[in-house]
């Protein structure tokens, strides 16, 4: 559920006073960047690699961003606080203003912040799968970047959960798996782990990142690896990795069954508690 309050550049306001106008070129044309964090105990965890991220699709897109990332820190921690939400989900937009024949009257800025919370998801114990071929062109300058033009994915995952499906594999050019509408993929056999590497036209999300450079488990080998439809398949293991998801089991791919342990991921999601929990202790000082 969204919560009362939201970020409208420096102010924050109930979420029904929002005022966007039709002019904004970022509204009607899906120009701008995104992203969605973890908040934990009023921390926003990992928020260093999430501005990161946001700065290099943001350039890319020729999206003006906030000069003083600090100070948006913190207005997010006020957000959060008159949310009175210190465990949630939170949303950051960024909106292109001008540009193209569709703009209107500025209102002095490049673009326009706009942040919102809601209760977290609970997404059950695994999801089930489906396939969307030549649905990712990884050869392409724009993959893999995290922007307002949504609407795709959107539908892609509609259509399944029609099916019954929960989220859907999405195939690049070559037929190589690239990722899930919101989530990465990975895969493990006995105690080797991969994952897709970018040039497939994957997303380079926040808790992958984190996965394969940040944490360990004994034994356990992580790495980049061109995955096909098979890989998945015949897989010991296979779950999806997101903010809002941690390390989530797959359970069903189309019609098969998929997995036959649990092992491995269990070992990698206790990793990734323990991460989440000594980034939150180490940073509870900087909320406010």
């Amino acid at each position: 559920m969204l919560h009362r309050f939201v970020l409208h550049n420096d102010q924050i306001q109930e979420s029904t006073a929002l005022s966007l106008a039709p002019g904004q070129v970022g509204l009607l044309s899906g120009w701008g960047v995104f992203t969605t964090l973890r908040v934990a105990d009023g921390v926003l965890f990992a928020w260093e690699r999430h501005w990161a991220r946001i700065q290099r699709d943001a350039k890319l897109f020729h999206v003006a961003l906030p000069e003083d990332s600090e100070k948006l820190r913190r207005q997010l921690c006020e957000l959060v606080e008159a949310n009175q939400a210190p465990s949630c989900t939170l949303r950051l937009v960024i909106v292109r203003n001008g540009g193209g024949m569709w703009a209107g009257p500025s209102n002095g800025r490049a673009s326009d912040v706009v942040a919102l919370t809601a209760d977290s998801k609970d997404w059950g114990e695994g999801v089930k799968l489906a396939y969307v071929r030549e649905s990712r062109h990884a050869a392409c300058e724009f993959a893999g970047t995290k922007i307002l033009s949504w609407a795709m994915n959107l539908t892609w995952l509609e259509s399944a959960q029609q099916r019954g499906f929960d989220e859907v594999i999405l195939l690049n050019e070559r037929g190589e798996v690239a990722e899930c509408t919101s989530a990465n993929l990975f895969i493990a056999n006995g105690n080797h782990v991969a994952t897709p590497p970018l040039s497939s036209g994957c997303l380079p999300g926040i808790t992958r990142q984190v996965i394969l450079g940040e944490i360990h488990a004994a034994g356990i080998r992580v790495e980049e690896k061109t995955l096909l439809p098979g890989d998945l398949e015949s897989a010991d293991e296979v779950f999806i990795t997101s903010t809002t998801r941690d390390l989530l089991p797959v359970i069903q791919i189309e019609d098969k069954k998929v997995g036959r342990t649990d092992h491995t991921r269990q070992a990698l999601a206790r990793a990734f508690s323990e991460y989440l929990q000594n980034y939150v202790a180490n940073h509870k000082h900087v909320v406010a």
